[in-house]
């Protein structure tokens, strides 16, 4: 069997570095890449198509809650997704189970957890605690909502969240002013808004501070 290519997003390099070893004492050889912001995941992602696995921290610098799940979940639907947080909230489990995530790790838990997870999820399988609460169908809506959008949209639906007006959107991603005016509108409609500001509020949904 290849050595699996993981990448691990997390902003604390100590944590990158237990992780990494905690991989390591499982496969013995392993292929890492390393991301510290959601920019930089998103950058990894382009450029190393050879990726089978992310471990994802929600928090990182750039991050809005639950965002980075999403775009991933939309950019490469078919490369898991197991989330280590320091929130291990049975809401917050749930919520990232119901948003496409292969499996969640607590930080608190043992090292051994992390080389089981990774070894259950890369055989196909999923890798979670007892989940104790019940679906949300307010997340699962929006779920299926955001699910609709490219991953340029979500991107453009992000610079909306942070107030960004059309030009500065362009700005940011490199696109000409009437591109994203279009995705503005095709935006609106499949996440049923009426204004930015009502889509700014279902992004506001996925970073609810009680629960990530």
């Amino acid at each position: 069997m290849d050595a699996p290519t993981i990448l691990i997003a997390d902003d604390h390099p100590l944590l990158r570095a237990a992780v990494l070893h905690a991989l390591q004492d499982n496969f013995g050889a392993i292929r890492v890449v390393e991301a510290e912001s959601a920019s930089a995941l998103t950058s990894a992602l382009a450029a190393d198509p050879a990726i089978e696995l992310v471990l994802l921290d929600l928090a990182m610098p750039g991050a809005r809650g639950l965002s980075s799940l999403v775009y991933l979940r939309g950019e490469r639907p078919e490369l898991p997704v197991v989330v280590i947080s320091s929130n291990d909230h049975p809401r917050i489990v749930r919520r990232v189970q119901q948003f496409g995530a292969a499996g969640f790790i607590s930080k608190s838990a043992p090292a051994e957890s992390i080389g089981q997870a990774v070894a259950a999820v890369l055989d196909g399988g999923s890798w979670f605690p007892p989940l104790t609460v019940e679906r949300s169908e307010d997340d699962a809506r929006l779920a299926a909502r955001l699910a609709q959008l490219t991953p340029q949209q979500f991107r453009v639906l992000m610079c909306l969240a942070d107030g960004l007006l059309n030009k500065q959107i362009a700005h940011a991603l490199g696109l000409a002013e009437n591109t994203v005016k279009v995705h503005v509108t095709a935006i609106l409609k499949k996440l049923e808004c009426h204004s930015r500001t009502q889509a700014a509020v279902l992004v506001k949904a996925l970073e609810r501070d009680d629960e990530i």
